[in-house]
């Protein structure tokens, strides 16, 4: 929950603070960015801060941050994965799953995934680490980033004098959808295993009784 210490440091370090937290979340760190932008949007429909700089500040952090994930991603997560990837069991096969699902679905994921709780902190390193192409990552980096911006911080401003409550349904609302998401993959991932576990038992006994001819 949001409390006043917490308006407390907006109102002292206001867009500097603001652009640090959604910046650090892009780029992967467990901080809340989404919060840092409801409350600062709240702060502008309270007169303390320019509800326009709110949004511009908090939209270039998003893109800005997850360009720096994209490159760690990029440049560190394919090297980190080759020299340590089997002790969590990664291997160059999974990785190019990886490159695979962004070749396919990246536009998405970068997009939505910056509304999504895990997605909006991990996407763009993952994007990263599959390759996906930068001009693609970022023209939908920086479109979901300034519709996620605009469109969490005419939610702080409007609602922004119920503050704790907004906080915890927004809150609630972006891990639903971050558990929704968890569950389709693992049901489409359980689909597909299924498939293939049924095509290669009717692949057998037609190899087998070529054996015997």
């Amino acid at each position: 929950m949001l409390h006043e210490n917490f308006l407390q440091l907006f109102r002292t370090y206001g867009y500097g603070l603001l652009f640090l937290v959604v910046g650090l979340e892009s780029l992967g760190m467990p901080v809340p960015g989404e919060t840092a932008l409801v409350a600062a949007a709240a702060l502008a429909a309270r007169g303390h801060m320019e509800f326009a700089l709110v949004i511009a500040v908090a939209a270039a952090a998003a893109i800005l941050g997850d360009a720096a994930g994209y490159w760690i991603g990029r440049r560190g997560g394919i090297a980190f994965v080759r020299r340590y990837g089997r002790f969590f069991r990664v291997n160059d096969a999974k990785l190019e799953h990886v490159k695979r699902f962004f070749e396919r679905h990246g536009a998405k994921t970068v997009f939505f995934g910056r509304f999504i709780a895990l997605l909006r902190t991990w996407a763009a390193l993952f994007a990263g680490v599959g390759c996906m192409p930068y001009g693609r990552f970022t023209m939908y980096n920086a479109s979901g980033g300034i519709v996620w911006a605009a469109a969490f911080g005419l939610i702080g401003y409007l609602f922004g004098r119920n503050l704790e409550r907004l906080q915890s349904i927004v809150g609630d609302a972006s891990w639903a959808l971050a558990i929704f998401v968890v569950l389709v993959v693992a049901g489409l991932w359980i689909w597909r295993r299924t498939i293939e576990s049924k095509m290669r038992k009717k692949s057998a006994p037609n190899a087998e009784h070529r054996d015997t001819r």
